[in-house]
């Protein structure tokens, strides 16, 4: 072989790995500014049940706690923060923002497929079973509000009895046998866009859930977004707040029409 068939063949070895390294995935789309983080109404908190750190807000004595579970940049986004905010002061519901990557959460010098080899949702559902037990101590109701990676991690719990209703917002790594085992009413919103998890395969969500006819269910498809549009969007971009917020008002009627 020549040299230059020999320099043409290491260039392209090296292109290969670049691509292998450098994989893209929506998933890793717009991540979090946390500079961006302003007067946070809560408070993080060591030593929770599990070993958990948590961003926790809301009102400590309210019998109705959420849930969180955030997607694969973890529990500092700051419009992560602000979403919880919300949800504890238009309900005066009890939040918790888990870190549930115990302080590792995915970052762009990682490669996406190797970091979710060590943070598994369905680990971290399993893992999370003593900070559940002790929100129920004393709350009649628990809800799950999961983004992303979170999506899955909320359907593993809607398969226990620790909670009463689920939010799926632009969910990964989610499979229709998943629509088959969740015993809670569950709300699932897709993004039009989403490649990650695109809407063809949300409307069979759907129609699995339909099928069975023993749980509530809502699956909406929102229009001109991408994965990631309820939790990290661009704030400067109208139409995106605006989907945004749509989100999470879904989110919010649908906890309240099942926490009450």
């Amino acid at each position: 072989m020549g040299s230059t068939a020999v320099l043409f063949l290491c260039l392209a070895v090296v292109h290969v790995a670049a691509a292998t390294v450098h994989e893209h995935s929506q998933c890793i789309d717009n991540p979090p500014d946390l500079s961006l983080r302003g007067v946070e109404a809560g408070k993080v908190m060591d030593g929770l049940p599990g070993d958990f750190t948590a961003y926790i807000t809301g009102p400590s004595h309210s019998e109705r706690a959420i849930v969180l579970a955030s997607d694969i940049y973890g529990f500092e986004s700051p419009i992560l923060r602000k979403i919880a905010d919300k949800v504890a002061m238009t309900e005066h519901y009890y939040v918790v923002v888990p870190d549930f990557f115990h302080g590792d959460p995915y970052n762009d010098s990682r490669i996406l497929s190797e970091w979710l080899k060590s943070h598994s949702p369905v680990k971290a559902a399993q893992d999370a079973k003593a900070l559940f037990a002790s929100l129920k101590k004393d709350r009649k109701s628990i809800g799950v509000g999961g983004y992303c990676w979170g999506g899955k991690f909320a359907a593993e719990i809607a398969k226990t009895q620790d909670v009463k209703v689920v939010v799926l917002s632009h969910p990964s790594l989610l499979t229709d046998d998943d629509m088959k085992e969740v015993k809670w009413p569950i709300e699932i919103l897709g993004a039009q866009n989403d490649t990650i998890t695109p809407p063809e395969q949300v409307r069979q969500f759907k129609q699995t859930l339909s099928e069975r006819m023993d749980i509530p269910y809502l699956v909406e498809i929102f229009p001109r977004v991408a994965h990631g549009f309820a939790c990290r969007y661009n704030t400067t971009d109208p139409f995106a707040v605006k989907s945004a917020e749509k989100a999470l008002a879904y989110m919010l009627d649908w906890f309240h029409k099942y926490m009450k």
